[in-house]
């Protein structure tokens, strides 16, 4: 075998760097492009009407998506009641229970499937089992169609950070009297607390911009929420309706949807990063 000289792996490597460079500043320029688009439209949106008032009707100026912003906070919340809890529970029995079982093999299948499936197909699903069933679109449905897409984020990260916890603190702890329950809830969970709760932040950013399932599920409404079984306003439909409106105050709404909707994932995901930051400190 002939040996490759050092100056082949020096170039060849020198390659490699220039390229992973180049490729995390084409990343960052088209981010903050983004970054500074949206806020250079959106701003002027922003005001206290914005947040407070209801929308107007077409070719009236003035309003603001109190409703979206009620609506969005609403399913945002019942989608992490029901996929949060789930997606721990499972990721605790692939990373504790069925590690090396069968079953933990089809449940990991069945995780790793979710999260590839596009939400529009998942909406599509919810909207078969929980609109067209009762004939209406409903707040119940879109938090259920989020909820879904939340589960397999949060199962995957719980199975990654309590794997990441040494055996020697599971063995520890039940040396000392603790039942398998206990040792993972008061212990296991308390090592990885930091892991999970970025997970569970990814999870809610994930779904805080999803349109295509709230289409098929909780679709928008002009009006404040009054049931959870009925079509709910929300900022990412109210987001892509604005949009592609005529209208130019209803376009500016938009813009200003956005910029709200980008704000709160970059401090979901900041948050998750300094979750992980404290972790490795």
């Amino acid at each position: 075998m002939t040996p490759r000289s050092d100056k082949g792996r020096k170039l060849l490597d020198w390659m490699v760097k220039a390229i992973s460079v180049c490729a995390a500043l084409l990343g960052l320029f088209f981010l903050g492009w983004i970054l500074f688009v949206v806020i250079d439209r959106g701003i002027a949106a922003i005001n206290w009407q914005f947040f407070t008032k209801l929308p107007m009707p077409p070719g009236m100026e003035g309003g603001g998506v109190a409703n979206a912003i009620l609506g969005t906070m609403i399913m945002t919340a019942l989608a992490t009641l029901l996929g949060v809890p789930a997606g721990l529970l499972a990721g605790v029995y692939l990373a504790e229970f069925g590690k090396h079982s069968r079953l933990g093999a089809w449940v990991r299948f069945t995780v790793n499937v979710l999260m590839g499936i596009p939400s529009i197909i998942l909406g599509l699903f919810v909207y078969s089992i929980l609109v067209y069933p009762f004939g209406t679109f409903s707040g119940w449905a879109g938090g259920v169609a989020l909820s879904i897409l939340m589960f397999p984020v949060v199962a995957r990260t719980t199975e990654d950070m309590l794997s990441m916890v040494p055996n020697a603190l599971r063995e520890a702890a039940l040396a000392i009297g603790n039942p398998r329950w206990m040792a993972t809830l008061s212990i296991i969970f308390r090592a990885a607390k930091s892991g999970l709760i970025t997970g569970v932040l990814l999870s809610v950013a994930r779904v805080s911009g999803e349109t295509a399932p709230l289409l098929f599920t909780a679709l928008n409404s002009s009006y404040m929420m009054k049931s959870l079984n009925e079509p709910l306003a929300n900022l990412t439909v109210t987001i892509y309706q604005y949009a592609m409106s005529p209208y130019d105050d209803w376009n500016q709404i938009a813009w200003g949807a956005s910029l709200l909707i980008m704000t709160a994932v970059l401090l979901l995901n900041l948050a998750a990063r300094f979750a992980v930051r404290e972790k490795k400190i």
